[in-house]
């Protein structure tokens, strides 16, 4: 205690400042226990009825799984590219316009129907109907979304209507 008095300090203070730190590291311990226990609770939940080598396996089958699994999204999306290329020669916009042709004499029983692809490529189907004579089919071709033979304003409007229609191949 010399040495404490020639410096000026009460050796009192220190072995109670040190008592302090003594707690305060006990105290620190038993969190530290604690949290290693509750993390121990954990894995044990984690690795419950398996050992090393099975977790390695359960482990190793995942990945097994992951490769299968990006190779079939590959192949998938090789066929969504293919089955794109194909769908653009395919009827994909649709119009029909239902009208009386000879103004009360054949009821709205006249239509015309257009098809077209995703550039537009189709033709358009009118059937006019009449009481007294029947039915008269036509066929028009349309290239690029124009008819190279004049439309009546029926086949004009069932046109514009199809052109204005959303591709499946629109994003």
């Amino acid at each position: 205690m010399d040495l404490f008095s020639k410096i000026g300090i009460d050796g009192s203070y220190l072995i109670i400042i040190l008592f302090l730190l003594v707690i305060g590291m006990f105290l620190y311990c038993l969190s530290m226990r604690n949290l290693m226990l509750k993390y121990k609770k954990r894995q044990d939940q984690f690795l419950q009825g398996n050992d090393g080598k099975s977790m390695e396996k359960a482990i190793l089958g995942k990945f097994k799984e992951l490769e299968e699994v990006k190779k079939t999204v590959t192949e998938n999306n090789d066929i969504v590219k293919e089955l794109k290329e194909y769908s653009t020669f395919a009827f994909q916009k649709f119009a029909v316009n239902k009208y009386d042709a000879f103004e009360g004499m054949g009821g709205k029983l006249s239509f015309a129907l257009c098809m077209l692809t995703d550039n537009n490529d189709g033709f358009v189907l009118s059937s006019v109907h009449n009481e007294i004579g029947g039915c008269y089919t036509y066929v028009k071709e349309i290239i690029r979304g124009e008819s190279y033979v004049i439309l009546s304003k029926e086949e004009k409007k069932a046109l514009e209507r199809a052109k204005e229609r959303r591709s499946c191949l629109d994003d």
